[in-house]
């Protein structure tokens, strides 16, 4: 089913299998609605799948915030968004009676993410953030205790530097997260190792 909320286009694919956690899928820039689809179903098999496109377009490329320039986060415009995002995920829930989703995030989709996580954080149940930015210090930052989040880094990334993968790890982890920091053998692009090591994470979801 595709759809145009007031907010979003998106897609929602309903579950096959019961009891298995919703995915909110979150695509990097120039992504769509579609992008993260094939993985997730390989990643969540059976899983109900909300994959949403972002409403701001940069030189015609879907994001869900606007940037500056590269590496440099429109501030103001990443919380207005990222509470935009909690209240359309509360919309969908209650429409596709949904339970609170994992986030799975590639690139700008991730950064969005943790936005969420640590704006919003009972909107969702956990969050996969693959290749994700700390771009500004966000604290204060609320308490997160019981969230968990996967943090998948790429030793070849030279869009986000492996130096400072863990700052985004650490700052979860003070502000109460369960974080767990993993490496593809990748540079800033979707791998095979991304979806090995978020599947076997969400398998082992508590």
């Amino acid at each position: 089913m595709t759809a145009k909320d007031l907010t979003y286009i998106h897609r929602f694919l309903p579950p096959t299998m019961p009891g298995r956690p919703p995915m909110l899928l979150l695509h990097r820039t120039g992504g769509n609605e579609n992008d993260l689809i094939a993985a997730a179903k390989r990643v969540a098999p059976g899983s109900a799948l909300l994959a949403v496109r972002g409403n701001v377009l940069e030189a015609g490329k879907p994001r869900f915030f606007r940037r500056v320039a590269k590496g440099q986060f429109d501030i103001d415009d990443l919380k207005r968004r990222t509470d935009e995002l909690a209240n359309f995920i509360a919309k969908m829930r209650n429409t596709y009676d949904l339970a609170a989703p994992v986030a799975f995030g590639f690139s700008n989709g991730a950064n969005i993410a943790w936005s969420l996580v640590m704006r919003h954080p009972h909107a969702l149940r956990a969050a996969v953030l693959m290749r994700p930015y700390l771009a500004y210090d966000p604290r204060p930052v609320a308490r997160l205790d019981g969230i968990s989040v996967l943090v998948i880094a790429g030793r070849l990334d030279t869009t986000v530097p492996p130096a400072r993968a863990d700052e985004l790890p650490l700052l979860l982890s003070e502000a109460g997260a369960r974080v767990a920091l993993k490496w593809a053998e990748a540079g800033h692009d979707f791998s095979i190792d991304d979806e090995k090591i978020a599947s076997d994470w969400i398998e082992h979801l508590g």
